[in-house]
């Protein structure tokens, strides 16, 4: 039986653009549901996303479908439990071994990291991720780092972007603040 958990709206703040994810429970795990609009490059931008977790937040796989301009996109994404990866059925070397996904496009990816890790106040921990490169259509290696300041606050650090912020978090785990991303117009609920 599937369980919605909570769900949230967010606004994007560099360009015109939306998301909206759907957080639920299932007997075998978690999984992270929504759609991305948004302008991206000049284009429209229309991404329906889902990710799979087992019950300790670990991806399984994951799939992006949808369009950018005129072009279609279609990613599956799986993870293997030896801890291989695979990107539309070809094996990903460059990201063997990692744990979580992060789609980049989404600020839903950050949850992932953040209830798998679960940490305390004042703890950091590195989180690198698989993140699917476009228009490579790879998957390579995303070096990004957490720190709990407070019940719901993180310091996150991507500095491959040059991102080094801090993000407001809900307590279902949803970055509800991400500056000069993305910011919740509909709290979690």
């Amino acid at each position: 039986m599937t369980v919605m958990t909570a769900s949230i709206l967010w606004r994007r703040l560099d360009v015109e653009g939306h998301d909206a994810c759907l957080l639920s429970q299932a007997d075998g795990g978690h999984s992270l549901r929504g759609q991305a609009i948004f302008v991206q490059d000049g284009k429209p931008c229309c991404l329906a996303y889902e990710v799979i977790c087992d019950t300790g937040w670990r991806t399984r796989s994951a799939r992006v479908d949808g369009f950018l301009g005129m072009r279609e996109l279609h990613y599956a994404i799986e993870r293997r439990a030896n801890g291989e990866w695979l990107l539309n059925g070809e094996p990903q070397r460059g990201v063997a071994g990692l744990v979580d996904v992060d789609l980049g496009f989404t600020p839903a990816s950050n949850l992932l990291a953040i209830r798998r890790f679960d940490l305390g106040i004042g703890e950091t921990t590195l989180a690198p991720a698989a993140y699917p490169s476009s228009p490579t259509l790879e998957m390579v290696l995303l070096e990004q780092s957490y720190r709990r300041l407070d019940e719901t606050r993180y310091a996150y650090s991507a500095p491959v972007f040059g991102y080094d912020e801090i993000l407001g978090v809900s307590p279902h785990g949803f970055v509800v603040d991400y500056p000069g991303l993305w910011r919740t117009t509909a709290r979690p609920g």
